[in-house]
């Protein structure tokens, strides 16, 4: 079973209330070959809500209580974002995921790029919490920009 973020299967879920539909989702949804989970909210965010970053490093940082998750107004929640870390992390783990293909540049998703924590648009090499804690746990994350290559090497 593959585990795709909601936002990349249209559904309404991202800080602003929209959704990036991806083809190449849609289509395995069709053909029932995916399950959706937000991180977010299933860590007691709702849609819309106020974006927010990683500042002092990256999603593994987060794990490790180096860095947090800041929204734009200041506000610290971090926990947030490492309880839906948590709740995915039991999710992939209940339905066999093969894969998780999460939404590049998230603070929850991103698993190459994220931004850098000035909340300026600005991207770094790095990874979200739930990204960092599906890896640690052996389990296989990629974004939909590498969701082609992987179906055409292992599916």
């Amino acid at each position: 079973m593959i585990l795709v973020s909601s936002c990349l299967a249209g559904l309404e879920v991202r800080y602003n209330g929209t959704h990036c539909l991806h083809d190449t989702i849609r289509e395995l949804i069709e053909e029932n070959q995916v399950i959706t989970v937000c991180p977010e909210l299933l860590g007691g965010f709702t849609t819309p809500r106020e974006p927010a970053e990683i500042v002092g490093g990256n999603g593994e940082d987060v794990l490790d209580g180096k860095a947090k998750v800041i929204e734009k107004s200041g506000a610290d929640v971090t926990e947030l974002y490492v309880n839906g870390a948590y709740v995915t992390l039991k999710k992939a783990q209940d339905v066999e995921a093969t894969v998780v293909v999460l939404k590049e540049y998230s603070p929850s998703c991103g698993s190459s790029m994220i931004y850098n924590g000035e909340f300026i648009g600005k991207k770094m090499v790095g990874v979200g919490v739930t990204t960092a804690l599906l890896r640690r746990n052996g389990i296989e994350v990629i974004s939909e920009e590498g969701l082609e290559e992987y179906l055409q090497q292992y599916i």
